[in-house]
């Protein structure tokens, strides 16, 4: 079942899930839709570089780790909005960090992340195949854009880049291993050296 404006506020209230740094307390206005809230774009993005040819392996662990190393992070602001040329693909992440904890009770919540329609319709794409926001899941939400339209597309801070779609889980989900859980960064959780 996916929730309603006003289902996505009592939902926040009530603490079943968190949006946090939501702009917006009105369910009859920005950020949110009927069914939905729009989520912005954070002021860093990562351009992958691959400078000599690689051949990507998902047999292989650490997918967030082989990006780290071959992209570069780049900070962008209303006046140094970011071009994104056609064909070129970025990896962005949401100012807002969201929060779908496994509580008791005979049910939970996920989500999905959807494009925009005033942003598809410039031909940029937010999210490759992986809209779905496990029940589990916190952290901010990373997005895989790229530009499959004919101009430049620019990447501002604060974007509204998304949104956010809720849905209710029936029953409790046993907690599975997510290698994204808890990412607060564009490439995924590296870990820190001790």
């Amino acid at each position: 079942m996916i929730l309603s404006n006003i289902e996505i506020l009592k939902g926040i209230q009530v603490k079943s899930f968190s949006i946090s740094k939501l702009a917006g307390t009105d369910p009859a206005k920005s950020p949110f839709n009927t069914s939905a809230v729009d989520l912005t774009l954070s002021s860093e993005i990562v351009v992958p570089k691959f400078e000599v040819p690689i051949k990507l392996d998902l047999r292989k662990s650490g997918i967030a780790k082989l990006l780290s190393q071959n992209s570069k992070s780049v900070i962008i602001t209303e006046d140094q909005p970011y071009a994104l040329k056609n064909g070129q693909l970025v990896l962005g992440k949401t100012c807002e960090s969201v929060s779908f904890p496994l509580t008791g009770g005979e049910y939970c919540y996920s989500a999905r992340v959807e494009g925009r329609s005033s942003i598809a319709r410039c031909g940029v794409l937010v999210h490759f195949t992986a809209p779905t926001i496990h029940a589990g899941f916190e952290g901010t939400i990373t997005l895989e854009i790229i530009n499959l339209g004919c101009a430049d597309f620019l990447l501002y801070p604060g974007l509204k880049i998304c949104q956010l779609i809720i849905e209710q889980v029936k029953g409790i989900p046993t907690e599975a291993p997510n290698q994204f859980k808890g990412q607060h960064n564009a490439v995924g959780v590296v870990a820190s050296p001790v």
